[in-house]
């Protein structure tokens, strides 16, 4: 039975490899697969409000002691410019999961291994995010209730039709995922990569904006704190460690078990 199996795994692996549409078509389907599944566990817990709304308590008391509750100012500052509101609800929008999938479709193509290092880095970071986010609900800023004495603006919600609160979207979001801000990690992640895997200065540019447009996108529009931004550079390094082990130990080892296993 072993044999059998093994046989049938070098058969399916040689097939694979061979066929670049199917190995396009396994590649895609798993990435898909994975990102499916976090955003539905990441929108699986809604209903800790009081605590999400204590540690928020918690991070502003935090930012407080430390001198840079900028928060309420940063947000209130642009509300009387409507090209600054569109401009950083685009940046929080559109350069967050559909640059990701653009940028990943890119280095697919035309850099795979800078892709498979990008690729393996977002998915650890994503998997440790949702620990985070389990374990520490936070309420953004735009949910805070008016008793607290802010009055921030969701910006996306009432100045463009860009939000990830729509109600087809319900299953896949989670309110209290504010910690880490995932919008700056894989923006770092992302934008490192790009800038790694090209020598083109309009691509290198947009890779040195990215984190840093994007940590000024997740304040203005009031969807994180400063320290959730701060949190989201935290799971870079260890993203990068998960990738870096898996090119390191677990891809050769996969290639020697594919390699040892019965022909016929």
């Amino acid at each position: 039975m072993a044999v059998e199996i093994g046989v049938a795994s070098r058969r399916l692996i040689e097939a694979v490899s061979r066929r670049r549409i199917f190995r396009d078509a396994l590649e895609i389907g798993l990435v898909a697969l994975a990102f499916l599944l976090y955003f539905l566990v990441r929108g699986s817990v809604v209903d800790r409000r009081d605590e999400a709304l204590g540690n928020a308590a918690g991070i502003i008391d935090l930012e407080r002691s430390l001198g840079f509750f900028w928060e309420p100012w940063l947000n209130e500052a642009i509300l009387d410019y409507g090209a600054l509101i569109q401009l950083f609800n685009a940046i929080y929008f559109w350069l967050d999961f559909p640059l990701i999938v653009v940028v990943g479709l890119w280095l697919y193509f035309s850099h795979r291994h800078q892709y498979t290092v990008a690729r393996d880095a977002v998915l650890a970071s994503g998997a440790i995010a949702l620990v985070v986010y389990q374990l520490y609900p936070v309420m953004p800023p735009r949910l805070l209730p008016p008793e607290y004495g802010f009055s921030f603006v969701d910006t996306l919600n009432v100045h463009s039709n860009l939000s990830y609160q729509a109600q087809s979207m319900q299953p896949f979001v989670n309110p209290y995922a504010a910690v880490p801000s995932l919008h700056v990690g894989w923006a770092v992640l992302v934008g490192g990569v790009l800038f790694w895997a090209t020598r083109n200065l309009w691509l290198r540019t947009l890779a040195v904006f990215m984190p840093i447009g994007q940590f000024a996108a997740i304040i203005f529009t009031a969807n994180h704190y400063i320290l959730d931004g701060i949190a989201g550079l935290a799971v870079v390094p260890l993203g990068l460690l998960a990738a870096l082990a898996l090119q390191r130990w677990a891809y050769p080892a996969v290639r020697r078990l594919a390699g040892a296993l019965p022909e016929s």
